[in-house]
């Protein structure tokens, strides 16, 4: 997939560069694409930088919260926007508490790219947003964000997501399908599929044990071909591995392609990232554990 700039602009792309360095007012943008998440942990572990800036960021939601948090504590200096308290804050060097979503006006983006904003349901006047922390902290840089106010980062967002610069050709045509051949697991093996449940053992849950308890427990869901073929059925309990270690769960059976488990990322019990260090599309086992 191609790498974006904001409002759907891609890297590399002459039009979208120039668009975007003209509302920002600089020269012009590096052609090359930046660091992804990854790459910066990644970069941060081999002590390649020297600080930090960790904003609302839960390592149990990254693709390896283990290597994510040795990345942390490897980096010299590390500033941390936060509500709670959280593996973040315990390694960082200075801690800014940021207002809720609910204490700020602001604004989201959906999946198309359509902006919808919002005003602060429960304003706080002595809590400060993250915008205002992340202006005040690039002015101490010397790096000036030209942000001073929710009303300038919207108008700059209505600006950068209006009519957006798209390669020559439409949207689309230069992406190219991939020719990685799928995985084709064997007898005892399934490929894993996964994502969160709305309420799960996420962070938002924590202190409201009554919330948290009307999260949906923790199954395995795969077709009845595949749990016969790992000697369960329908109400067993199967145990789902990999190298790095494994999650015994209840079996729900579902209409799904054979081979194939579907696992809560991080429900009670589920933590796929951290216990398996595995994701979706990985290859797992499937075992009865009865």
């Amino acid at each position: 997939l191609p790498t974006l700039l904001p409002g759907g602009r891609r890297v590399g792309n002459a039009a979208a560069a120039s668009e975007l360095a003209r509302a920002w007012g600089v020269g012009s943008l590096p052609a090359d694409p930046g660091h992804g998440t990854t790459e910066i942990l990644a970069a941060a572990r081999r002590g390649d930088l020297e600080a930090l800036i960790i904003g609302g960021v839960d390592p149990a939601d990254l693709p390896d919260p283990a290597a994510a948090l040795e990345a942390i504590e490897a980096t010299r200096f590390v500033v941390s926007l936060e509500l709670r308290v959280s593996a973040v804050t315990d390694r960082a060097d200075v801690i800014f508490p940021v207002a809720a979503v609910a204490e700020k006006p602001g604004t989201f983006v959906n999946w198309e790219g359509r902006a919808g904003s919002f005003a602060a349901a429960l304003p706080v006047p002595t809590v400060r947003s993250d915008l205002h922390v992340l202006a005040a902290l690039a002015d101490e840089m010397d790096v000036h964000l030209g942000l001073p106010d929710i009303d300038s980062a919207r108008r700059e967002l209505a600006l950068l997501t209006r009519s957006p610069a798209r390669a020559p050709g439409g949207s689309g045509s230069s992406l190219r399908a991939s020719t990685t051949q799928p995985v084709e697991p064997g007898p005892g093996r399934a490929l894993l599929a996964t994502w969160h449940n709305l309420l799960d053992a996420g962070r938002m849950q924590a202190g409201d044990p009554n919330l948290a308890g009307t999260a949906r427990p923790a199954v395995a869901k795969m077709s009845a071909a595949t749990a016969s073929e790992a000697g369960t059925a329908d109400g067993g309990k199967v145990t789902v591995a990999t190298a790095r270690g494994a999650v015994t769960v209840p079996v729900e059976i579902a209409e799904m392609p054979d081979r194939v488990v579907w696992l809560p990322t991080n429900s009670a019990g589920t933590a796929v990232r951290l216990v398996l260090g595995a994701g979706h599309g990985s290859e797992v086992t499937v075992r009865s554990a009865e």
